[in-house]
């Protein structure tokens, strides 16, 4: 095999990346290569579950992006990290497992793309998952390659919370990824004996062992080779700014799955893009494409604390004799705070917005973080509420601010420029803070810390999301998929870049909307769906729901 040259070539070993290398290559008959600018997923906190609190501030995993200032985030800059490694941000997330509602797909089919509609998008969500635990079979799936668990680990806070939930009219719900998401439970999660499961992990390693599949890493990708409006390779530089340029070479098409900051910044180096914009960086315009980049969502969350008295948080297990404790536990058993994801307990419910289905989330934990931000745990007791829309409405973009190929993306979500997102932020802040202070808590609850009980008025509780919201790690949109007339459109719903021959995205950039959700398990969905697409398979049975 010519090692320069490839039937397929693939930028960004991520959540769907890693997903589409691997059953491209399942045809011995075709060549594949994949390019990822971080290294191997060999650091250890990768696989320890907890370990994202080290993962979340490592350049050596994590482009560690920043946002661009915005009017209602108090003029800060808020932190985005994302994954840089073998299999992207599934190495570093917060193995949530949430796929979103039944409304949100079809809301996609009803906006003219093809054949991604709940019923349509079910089949592949059940190809992805390995369930371990309960779930009804038209649902769930039990023979995929991403094992799915249910948390066993339990504290008498979450408890309290659920029963608090229940006590003001929130029901339980036993799997949130069944037939209807309302409701609270424990979470689910992508951990299998107190280890990650990333993508590269479920699916790229094991397809390493083919001959046909060559992984590049350290290859931060410079610009796509184009012939005329054709994608024929891949120029990328290996080793760093001052490393060696190199050419890949793509004889049947390439597939940009960076997500959805990087997927938008590659194409617009490339000349594909907002004319205006490309030109005056000085790249020539190679495709006027004005989406790209456009439409960026995410999730927007203060995050609401209350102080804890009677019973210990994960703040003092997690330092000390006791973190030297949970440190053994998890090595001798797999168990204990090490094995744990940042949330532990999720909530989903109605603003009363009248929204035909749930239209804010909420997640508990038994810990409280500096400044709101999770990465560094407080040192007195503490409980966390993270309250978000689920659905907003306000959009933002992601931007070059120059030519060079290395400098960060200008990333503006523009959290809460919508009138109606704010409107439903202050309902489930209001309904976080109740349940914080609900019966079943009491005995535990020590006082409210944020927002504090001075916090009265809608404009005082909107000045502290402004002050101390931050983002859910759940971006896309930017490479919307859509009709070429829709003028934001930047991929048809075989997820082919309108205009162009033999180019692809396929990650979260193409998410036309939001969804009700994290991310990840609707993006690894992407990555299965997409891989047919290519491979011009025809597509699995719409399921009978």
């Amino acid at each position: 095999m010519d090692l320069e040259s490839f039937d397929y070539v693939i930028v960004g070993a991520g959540s769907a990346g890693s997903i589409v290398a691997s059953r491209l290559s399942e045809d011995a008959n075709v060549t594949v290569a994949i390019l990822e600018a971080g290294g191997h997923d060999w650091n250890p906190f990768i696989h320890i579950p907890a370990g994202f609190m080290k993962t979340f501030y490592d350049a050596r995993v994590n482009w560690k992006y920043e946002m661009e200032e915005g009017a209602w985030t108090g003029g800060r800059r808020i932190y985005a990290p994302r994954g840089k490694t073998l299999g992207g941000s599934s190495s570093i997330n917060g193995h949530v497992y949430n796929r979103g509602q039944r409304l949100d797909f079809d809301t996609w089919a009803q906006f003219g793309n093809r054949g991604w509609g709940y019923a349509d998008v079910l089949p592949y969500f059940r190809r992805t998952e390995r369930r371990i635990g309960p779930g009804d079979e038209i649902y769930r799936g039990r023979e995929g390659q991403v094992r799915v668990t249910d948390l066993d680990w339990r504290h008498p806070l979450c408890d309290a919370f659920i029963a608090g939930c229940v006590q003001n009219g929130i029901p339980r719900n036993t799997d949130y990824n069944g037939e209807k998401q309302e409701g609270v439970s424990y979470v689910q999660r992508t951990t299998f004996n107190g280890r990650r499961v990333s993508t590269a992990g479920a699916y790229l390693h094991p397809a390493m062992k083919r001959p046909n599949l060559r992984v590049i890493t350290k290859a931060h990708v410079t610009g796509i080779i184009l012939d005329g409006k054709t994608a024929v390779g891949i120029r990328y530089r290996q080793g760093g700014r001052n490393g060696v340029d190199k050419e890949v070479r793509a004889g049947r098409e390439v597939i940009l799955s960076g997500g959805a900051y990087n997927s938008p910044q590659l194409l617009q180096l490339s000349g594909i893009g907002p004319a205006d914009l490309l030109r005056s960086h000085g790249i020539d315009v190679r495709h006027a494409l004005p989406g790209v980049g456009q439409n960026l969502r995410d999730h927007y969350a203060p995050r609401l604390v209350a102080r804890v008295k009677n019973i210990a948080t994960i703040n003092e297990k997690s330092r000390g004799l006791s973190l030297a404790w949970e440190v053994l536990k998890w090595m001798t058993t797999r168990q204990g705070i090490l094995s744990l994801n940042p949330t532990l307990v999720y909530c989903f419910w109605h603003s009363g917005e009248r929204a035909e289905s749930s239209d804010i989330q909420m997640t508990f934990t038994p810990a409280s973080y500096n400044d709101g931000v999770q990465g560094e745990l407080e040192r007195e007791p503490g409980m966390t509420v993270a309250a978000w829309q689920q659905r907003p409405e306000s959009r933002g973009y992601v931007r070059i601010g120059s030519s060079d190929p290395f400098a960060q993306p200008m990333i503006q979500p523009n959290y809460l420029a919508e009138e109606h997102d704010r409107r439903v932020l202050l309902a489930a802040m209001k309904l976080a803070r109740k349940l914080l202070a609900s019966d079943p808590l009491k005995p535990y609850y020590a006082g409210e810390d944020v927002p504090g009980p001075h916090v009265r008025t809608d404009d005082e509780l909107l000045a502290v999301a402004k002050q101390r919201g931050t983002t859910t790690f759940h971006p896309m949109g930017t490479c919307k998929m859509g009709p070429a007339t829709n003028p934001e459109a930047v991929v048809d719903d075989q997820l082919r870049v309108h205009g162009m021959e033999r180019l692809r995205v396929i990650d979260a950039s193409i998410m036309p909307m939001m969804l009700s959700a994290n991310l990840n398990a609707a993006t690894m969905m992407i990555g299965e769906k997409g891989a047919d697409l290519v491979r011009g398979r025809e597509p699995l049975p719409s399921a009978a729901v």
